[in-house]
């Protein structure tokens, strides 16, 4: 969903009224932070003399004006992404069930990151973007969805939509500075290794959470929803990827604390947001501590999910549709429940060119998918090596392997011919479903990456006794 960096990030009133209150907000906020930040301006001041200092702004042809440009960051990215998928054998299809006949498939996206540092400390970005889709099999018969950018509500047509506008006030806390490059969203220039850091307003969970270096973003690296971020988080946002929340960050040397509370859409799967945050959620919680092995640097995550929405539990609809003759559905037994989910990543350098990743991620898997993946457990594996070992030093080569699972409520309502927002063969043989995953990226010129990709998926939808399923795809990224 991508990137999808890869990944939705209150109020209960009219849209007008809530843009409004949402100003007022941001505005208060602001004006706090800035003064808390003023107070620090010495000791930011200090560590930036002892860094060294970043580069010069860039003269951005018709762009260029008098004004500092290192105040301001204008970046652009578009990723087209072809996918094939040949027939595949089954024994039976259901009205959630990958087809059987060959497909294509694509996605188009575009974004515009546009950022501006008011006051020390501050930064405002605001992303506009749009995407059209043809989505394989409609969007269905996978747990792992087999491309990152596919939105649940995309569409052939272009699409316009706002995607983040955020402020992140970062405050000193005297630690040793640390250099950090240009990238989307993210100023150059130097950091302290001890600060606090306050995200309010439109953007994806996965902006702030699960910072994974080796695979994070689906227009750049591994595709499949189980690959790219936690499969089993069912993180908030809506059909988008996207959510609106507050985020709490400190950094202290090694350690990274991270807390945030998000918006849920109104419905499962939806694309309006529900703003009354205080009793529909999503809470995450995420404790970071980066090392250093043999000279090579690594990061090891744990990370806590909590989700309220009005959802409904596998159970209470196998119950309710006991002795009707009818398959269960859980739309007719939501009520506010909650959701638990938690997930362990690890990321580490073998060489300057080898790097490895690892995810487990599990959810209690009582009630539905509500905002992400069909998918209650699973483990990932992966690897990516850079093309300084055959020559090439700015392509990638990426192997990952995934294994999802679903609980023992959900694969009894699947049986009954129940039905997911993805998944829903009309009955089960359950297997785990496997996803083997490859990549190979190679970097054009300076703002443009070719990338052949490829999937094999083992038992789609956890059924055995359809499949395998094979993808095939291209992946065009420019950005700039």
């Amino acid at each position: 969903m991508t990137i999808g960096s890869p990944s939705r990030l209150a109020f209960m009133c009219r849209p007008n009224l809530f843009k409004t209150r949402l100003a007022l907000a941001m505005a208060l906020l602001a004006s706090t932070l800035a003064s808390q930040a003023s107070a620090t301006q010495p000791a930011i001041d200090a560590a930036a003399s002892e860094a060294p200092a970043p580069p010069p702004p860039k003269k951005l042809g018709p762009f260029y004006s008098p004004i500092d440009l290192q105040n301001w960051l204008l970046n652009f990215q578009a990723t087209y992404i072809l996918q094939r998928k040949p027939g595949l054998n089954a024994a039976y299809s259901g009205p959630n069930s990958l087809f059987t006949d060959p497909e294509t498939g694509y996605t188009l996206s575009t974004t515009v990151y546009l950022g501006f540092r008011p006051w020390t400390g501050a930064e405002i970005f605001f992303n506009p973007e749009t995407i059209q889709s043809r989505d394989i099999s409609n969007l269905t018969g996978l747990g792992g969805q087999s491309n990152g950018e596919n939105q649940k509500g995309g569409g052939p047509l272009p699409n316009i939509y706002l995607a983040r506008l955020f402020l992140r006030q970062t405050i000193d806390m005297k630690g040793e500075p640390s250099a950090v490059s240009a990238e989307p969203n993210q100023f150059a220039g130097t950091v302290s290794r001890r600060r606090f850091v306050v995200t309010l307003g439109f953007l994806s969970v996965m902006d702030v959470f699960d910072p994974n270096a080796i695979s994070h973003d689906p227009r750049t690296s591994f595709l499949n929803w189980a690959t790219w971020t936690y499969g089993a988080s069912d993180f908030a946002a809506d059909s988008r990827g996207y959510t609106f929340g507050l985020a709490l960050e400190f950094y202290f040397d090694d350690w990274a604390f991270r807390l945030g509370r998000f918006a849920q859409p109104k419905e499962s799967n939806g694309l309006p947001l529900d703003y009354n945050i205080i009793d529909h959620y999503g809470d995450v919680l995420e404790l970071e501590h980066s090392h250093t092995i043999l000279g090579q640097r690594g990061a090891l995550r744990v990370t806590g999910f909590h989700n309220r929405a009005n959802m409904g539990s596998f159970r209470d609809a196998l119950d309710a549709a006991q002795g009707t003759g009818e398959a269960p559905k859980v739309a007719n037994v939501r009520k506010d429940q909650s959701k638990f989910a938690f997930g362990i990543n690890l990321e580490q350098a073998i060489t300057q060119d080898l790097g490895l990743f690892g995810r487990f991620s599990w959810n209690d898997g009582r009630r539905e998918t509500y905002a992400y993946a069909e998918i209650d457990r699973s483990l990932v594996l992966g690897a990516t090596m850079k093309g300084r070992l055959w020559l090439r030093p700015d392509d990638t080569l990426g192997f990952a392997w995934a294994i999802n699972g679903i609980s023992g409520a959900h694969r009894d309502y699947l049986a009954a011919g129940g039905l997911g927002f993805f998944i829903g063969d009309g009955r089960l043989t359950y297997g785990p479903e496997s996803i083997l995953e490859a990549f190979y990226s190679a970097k054009v010129f300076s703002s443009l990456w070719f990338s052949v990709t490829g999937q094999h998926i083992i038992h789609p939808a956890y059924n055995v006794e359809r499949g395998p399923a094979e993808f095939i795809g291209l992946r065009i990224h420019l950005e700039y």
